[in-house]
């Protein structure tokens, strides 16, 4: 039989469903929250029957699923939607319940959005003319072009460049034209919750004075590129939402915000120019996409667009490249990196910056700009210095 609490313990009474709720919103087995914390799942099982458990073991429930412990004392379970729009669900079908690691990332950019936007505002800056500025009825290579304009990526010699490299380097282009890119492959500075690449890919937060891309760099090397020119798509269009860049996504605005990063990175007739007539028409794409830091799947719909390839090709090569590119998991190095470049990275030089500028001037409280940055009062000063500013 289960073991009864001490008579030291506050014993309280939640819904079952809320405790169900919470495990499952999590992704989490029964055997595996009772692992996490450290009790027999007959435990678990105990709890979610009848409802009744130890205050101390309910905040270990709270903890380790990630739910706030007010929701569970709640009636009844939340209807836990995204707060932005969802791109990567397939007509017909219903919205998979975000993860907390999803949520909890999404609400910590929204935070640090709506820092800056009012930080811009009360500097006097102006809004950005290009949020909202396309329409789905343009061509996608004309919003490309525009975008490759204000960003600067014609000036861009990203060929033989790593994908890291790359990715930078086109990073910094966007920030410099006025949009937070922010990305990460995990929730916070926590290392055990890992951002999942099978859950969502990217997501923008559009606004007229702070526009916010994020990238999940749990994803593959050469698609993290991709998916930082498809947000600014979304940002072009002035929408929201949640992508997972699925190259044959049967939604209109997922397959513009496709075509318009596609000519983003490699324009059509600078890709034509570059082929190379090959007797292996699989060899040719993997050298483009070696050239324009794209993943070969984008190679190889540009192959297609610019018809250097014929569409017999083209089904025969895109099934062979999607069944490779789907069994090969992301990489890791498994190398530690410096804190404060990566925090740098994680947040965005420009945003990290404008907050331990305001510290420091006094029109932000160091307890905010602690939160906002996710530092501490010991790490503040090198972090400070790692983004460029004198301390």
């Amino acid at each position: 039989m289960p073991a009864k609490p001490s008579a030291t313990m506050v014993v309280v009474s939640v819904n079952p469903a809320l405790l169900r709720w919470a495990r499952e919103r999590a992704s989490l087995e029964t055997a595996d929250l009772a692992r996490k914390i450290g009790l027999g799942e007959e435990r678990i099982v105990e709890w979610e029957r009848t409802g009744k458990l130890a205050l101390q073991h309910l905040e270990r429930v709270a903890d380790k699923t990630h739910t706030p412990i007010g929701c569970l004392f709640l009636p009844a379970p939340p209807d836990e939607r995204l707060p932005i729009a969802d791109f990567r669900r397939v007509a017909g079908q219903p919205a998979a319940r975000p993860s907390p690691d999803l949520l909890d990332t999404i609400y910590t950019c929204q935070q640090r959005q709506n820092w800056y936007r009012e930080h811009l505002v009360a500097a006097g800056e102006t809004p950005l003319p290009f949020v909202g500025s396309a329409r789905l009825t343009e061509p996608p290579a004309t919003v490309a072009k525009r975008i490759r304009k204000k960003t600067g990526f014609d000036d861009d010699p990203r060929l033989g460049a790593s994908h890291d490299d790359a990715f930078r380097a086109l990073a910094k282009k966007i920030e410099n034209a006025g949009v937070l890119v922010m990305r990460s492959g995990v929730v916070g500075n926590n290392t055990h919750r890992k951002l999942r690449a099978s859950e969502f890919l990217g997501f923008a937060l559009s606004d007229e004075y702070a526009p916010l891309v994020f990238v999940n760099v749990a994803d593959w090397p050469a698609r993290k590129t991709f998916t930082l020119a498809h947000e600014l798509g979304h940002v072009w269009l002035g929408r929201s939402g949640v992508s997972d860049v699925d190259m044959e996504s049967d939604q209109k605005e997922e397959r513009f915000c496709n075509a318009v990063a596609a000519e983003v990175l490699a324009p059509l007739d600078r890709f034509r120019d570059a082929w190379s007539t090959q007797s292996d028409p699989r060899a040719g794409v993997r050298e483009m996409a070696r050239r324009f830091n794209v993943s070969s799947l984008v190679a190889l719909l540009r192959a297609r667009d610019a018809r250097l390839i014929s569409n017999s090709t083209f089904e025969a090569l895109w099934s062979a490249e999607r069944a490779e590119f789907d069994a090969a998991p992301p990489k890791s190095t498994g190398k530690g990196g410096d804190f404060y470049l990566t925090k740098r990275s994680r947040l965005g030089g420009r945003f990290a910056r404008a907050v331990v500028v305001s510290a420091l001037e006094g029109r932000t409280t160091y307890t905010q700009a602690f939160r906002l940055l996710g530092v501490t009062d010991a790490t503040f000063n090198d972090l400070a210095r790692t983004v460029g500013v004198a301390i």
